[in-house]
């Protein structure tokens, strides 16, 4: 389940056999949708999309030692934004209800 992975195009698709719309156009929105919520997050706003998540700018503390865990060598990170999601409580809840591979 978890190596299961969906791209843009594969939403595209699923949409597309499930309405009437072209797909130029279902990839015009989508396109348009994730445009709008990376301008917003860079400006500092909060995304919400209710019965489902929240998108958020949330600002990470800098360290003075840490270290590139590839060449070991010690670095500074200063503070800085990341993209965070929170899941809603309906997908929460379906989510907690999701059986891992092993119980199927």
């Amino acid at each position: 389940m978890a190596d299961q992975k969906i791209t843009k195009n594969d939403l595209i698709d699923a949409i597309y056999k499930s309405t009437d719309i072209e797909k130029q156009e279902i990839a015009k929105v989508i396109d348009s949708f994730l445009r709008h919520t990376r301008e917003s997050l860079e400006k500092g706003s909060t995304i919400e999309l209710r019965g489902f998540g929240t998108f958020e700018p949330r600002l990470r503390k800098g360290r003075s030692v840490a270290r590139n865990p590839r060449t070991g060598q010690k670095l500074s990170v200063e503070a800085h934004y990341v993209a965070a999601f929170r899941a809603g409580q309906e997908l929460k809840k379906n989510l907690w209800n999701l059986k891992k591979e092993d119980e199927k």
